[in-house]
Order: structure tokens, then sequence, then C-alpha cells
């Protein structure tokens, strides 16, 4: 004979009185075992601290496996890549030259959206976007004019949803899907930016892919930053979200 379960009754009414019956059940067991727990640890404090120490909640953070893409700070392979690559120019004093558009006929969220960067991001020109343009049409502009990266932020119902990030002249190219934008003005206590150059912070950019994405983002800001104007702009990587 199989055990007998509750969801077995078919009658709903019935079935939901057992359900409540035990689950207090249960609630009173807790409660009598938890009486008990603080009674043992008031006789013994040693238990108490025990049960502290491993007592450990599990968090996405202490349960992550190791990744074995992360470099450390003082990796020289590393460091010698980097040297070389893409963007080395642009932290030995080349200015960054930026071009940002949008999708044709850009609704009133997406153009904010892009003010909002063009706010922060200095050496930044924004360009309406016509319907007969192409992105790689656009791009060929950009290379012709000594563009250094060009920003596109597309949308979905006249709202931003993704932003492209081309570095030029040969790449490489990132996409990103945009999620839960706020507004400068809609943050309480907002300051009002200046035109001074912005410190740049970056934040566990610690693999092989996130040292790239993070000099991605570097690269689009001048690397002398005006500490007199008082402004940082922060890139926070976490679980594969970006925080701006």
């Amino acid at each position: 004979m199989s055990d007998f379960s509750v969801s077995d009754i078919k009658n709903k009414a019935k079935r939901g009185q057992i359900f409540e019956k035990q689950r207090i059940a249960k609630g009173k067991a807790k409660r009598l075992r938890r009486q008990e727990i603080k009674k043992e640890e008031k006789d013994n404090p040693e238990l108490r601290e025990a049960r502290l120490r491993e007592n450990v909640p599990a968090t996405q953070e202490n349960t992550r496996e190791f990744d074995e893409a992360v470099v450390d700070e003082a990796d020289d392979e590393v460091a010698q890549d980097e040297g070389e690559d893409e963007f080395a120019a642009y932290f030995n004093g080349q200015a960054p030259k930026v071009l940002i558009t949008t999708t044709p006929n850009a609704g009133k969220h997406t153009i904010s959206f892009v003010k909002e960067l063009v706010s922060v991001v200095p050496n930044i020109e924004y360009v309406k976007r016509g319907k007969k343009f192409e992105l790689q049409q656009i791009i060929q502009f950009c290379k012709n004019r000594e563009y250094t990266d060009l920003v596109v932020v597309t949308e979905d119902h006249k709202e931003p949803t993704h932003l492209t990030l081309i570095h030029l002249p040969e790449g490489p190219t990132a996409h990103f899907r945009l999620t839960r934008i706020t507004g400068g003005k809609d943050i309480s206590g907002h300051g009002r930016a200046t035109s001074h150059f912005p410190e740049l912070i970056l934040n566990q950019f610690s693999t092989r892919l996130g040292h790239t994405v993070g000099r991605m983002f570097a690269a689009l800001f001048p690397q002398v930053p005006e500490f007199q104007g008082r402004q940082v702009a922060t890139f926070h990587n976490q679980r594969d979200f970006i925080f701006f």
C-alpha cells in the first residue's frame, strides 16, 4: 500500500484544512526547537559561537565556482597584451572621439537616454540618424572622419533596449542589453554635470574578457581626469550585469 499524501484528498476544503493544520504544527515545532536551543546556549555559550560559525547562509557569491579566467593584477602576460592591444594608444595620451546615434525616428525616452550619455562622456557627439543610413554606412562615415568609437542605441516600442559599442577602425564590438534605466534628474539629490573630465572607476572586470570590456569603456574617456571637477564615472560589474 502506497504512502498517504494530503494532495490525494479530492475535497479541496478538507485538503486545505489539513494543510493548515500541518503548517501550524510545523511552526509550533520550530518555535519549541528554537526555545530549546536558546536554553542550551544560555547554559553553554560555546554552543552559540559554534552555531554562528557553521550557520553561514548560502549566497550567489560564496557558492560561485572558481573561474579560471580570473587574472591577477600583477600578471605580466596580461600587462604585455594590454600594452599592444587596440586600446593601448588611449592610455598613452591619444584623445578619444566618439559618435553616438540611435535607430531611425527614435522616441523621446531614447533621445533622453542619449543626452544622459552625452552629459557624462567627454568628446562625444550625437548625430541624428536618418532612415536611409545603414549601420555600415555610418561606420564608414566615422572612419572617414577619424572617430575612434561608435555607440548605437536601439529601441523597442520607443524605449531604449540595447546599446552597441563599436571600436574603430577594426573593432572589437560589444552589444549590451539595457535594463532599469534611471535618468539623472530622477535620482534624489543628484548633482549637475560640468565640463570637467571625470575620474573613471572600473570594478570587478577581473577576467580576460572583463579586462577587454573594461578597456573598451575606458577608451571612451580621456585618461586625464580633472579632479577639481569632482566627477566620477563608475562601471561596476556584478554577476554579468554592468551598473553605470
